[in-house]
């Protein structure tokens, strides 16, 4: 059997990249003031970032049917007998569970996975799949083992600034309010799908040693026992200078000697919620082995 392996731009995966990786990447939909985009054909990280900063309504939506079906499509066309599609988590969108209704029309071919992962963690489920798609294993003995290890990995991220997240109502404005003035940080957590408070700090620079002190702690907890080349660090965020996303790329290598760490922006779903300048750092367990640093 010859599988193909295929997710979305939510991953963190770029159409590029998935192209020179032979894995198919399907751009994602997002809606801004109510006008239509496509990420990377139509809408670019700093379009994004713009739209955030002035306000925006910015809603990330679901691929329509056809788009989904038209990929398939070209990939047995392209010669494949099977694929697996991994899309962002089921808790996060409707995208998955559409995708596996569509996929009962196509004969146990089109195997759908909800891995209930997002960003870097989700990238690294992708190039996962590939590995053992690479090694023998058909679509069916890849879902089995990616939803086997769906929760072991962990996502912390710092908020710059609570003005997004005021609009979408996870937070008061005299909360918000309060929060600024007294310089808090809410750090918050993604694990199986869902975003939800951690811990809060005051100042960035405590924010990220309380990230990094939870990543810590996972390794010696949660992942303990766990060979290093099976273990991803990743860096995230949504920094608006690549500057700044160097510096913290470089905040999180030093912190995590010998480890392959990963850095890519956060997907637009996250990133209309949270706003711009974030930071965020990630952990979770790899199948394939990687080459550590």
């Amino acid at each position: 059997m010859k599988t193909a392996v295929m997710t979305d731009t939510n991953s963190g995966i770029t159409l590029t990249e998935g192209s020179s990786n032979g894995i198919y990447v399907l751009p994602m939909p997002v809606v801004i003031d109510g006008k239509d985009y496509m990420e990377e054909l139509t809408l670019t990280n700093d379009d994004i970032y713009k739209a955030l900063n002035e306000n925006k309504d910015i809603v990330s939506s679901q691929p329509s049917p056809g788009a989904l079906t038209e990929m398939w499509e070209k990939i047995f066309a392209d010669g494949y007998d099977e694929l697996v599609y991994i899309p962002m988590s089921s808790g996060l969108s409707g995208s998955c569970n559409t995708a596996k209704a569509l996929a009962m029309d196509y004969d146990g071919k089109v195997v759908v996975i909800d891995n209930h992962r997002i960003s870097i963690t989700l990238l690294d489920s992708v190039y996962d799949a590939k590995f053992m798609a690479e090694n023998g294993k058909n679509a069916e003995e890849i879902r089995a083992a990616l939803e086997k290890s769906a929760y072991d990995n962990d996502i912390y991220i710092t908020l710059h600034s609570l003005k997004r997240i005021t609009k979408t109502g996870r937070i008061t404005s005299a909360g918000a309010a309060i929060a600024t003035v007294l310089n808090l940080k809410p750090i918050l957590k993604i694990q199986g799908g869902k975003l939800d408070a951690y811990a809060k700090a005051r100042g960035m620079a405590a924010a990220e040693q309380k990230m990094f002190e939870a990543v810590h702690k996972d390794l010696s907890g949660k992942y303990a026992g766990i060979a290093k080349e099976h273990l991803s660090i990743g860096a995230a965020g949504t920094m608006e200078s690549p500057e700044t996303a160097r510096q913290w790329v470089e905040k999180v290598k030093n912190e995590f000697p010998g480890y392959k760490v990963t850095y890519r922006p956060l997907a637009c779903s996250i990133a209309s919620h949270i706003g711009t300048n974030t930071q965020g750092v990630a952990v979770g367990i790899t199948e394939r082995p990687l080459v550590c640093e």
